[in-house]
């Protein structure tokens, strides 16, 4: 008996199979069968689906959706403002031979 190569299934396509999992027209070995997957992989993405389906409508979902912008633009122009400030403190205290 050969083994088959382990396979990584896409996000899209777990959801995909528990959804129909979950819309219960097919078992879960039809299902199985025409998705080439093990049923106890269908049963496994179904309960997290449900798990985690309340997730979805939750309103602190910006935390995932990376850093914010206004608050990145505002830290870049603080640095710039201190950079500025202190290369010139550097020119004033060092004197003209000074490296900058």
């Amino acid at each position: 008996m050969t083994k088959r190569p382990r396979r990584n299934h896409s996000p899209a396509f777990k959801a995909k199979v528990a959804l129909d999992a979950l819309k219960g027209e097919e078992t879960i070995v039809e299902l199985s069968q025409r998705y080439q997957v093990h049923p106890n992989l269908i049963t496994e993405w179904k309960k997290q689906l449900l798990e985690h389906a309340a997730d979805v409508f939750s309103k602190d979902r910006g935390t995932d959706q990376g850093p914010d912008i206004k608050e990145l633009h505002a830290k870049i122009g603080r640095l710039a403002m201190e950079n500025d400030f202190l290369s010139g403190a550097l020119g004033r205290i060092a004197g003209p031979g000074a490296k900058k």
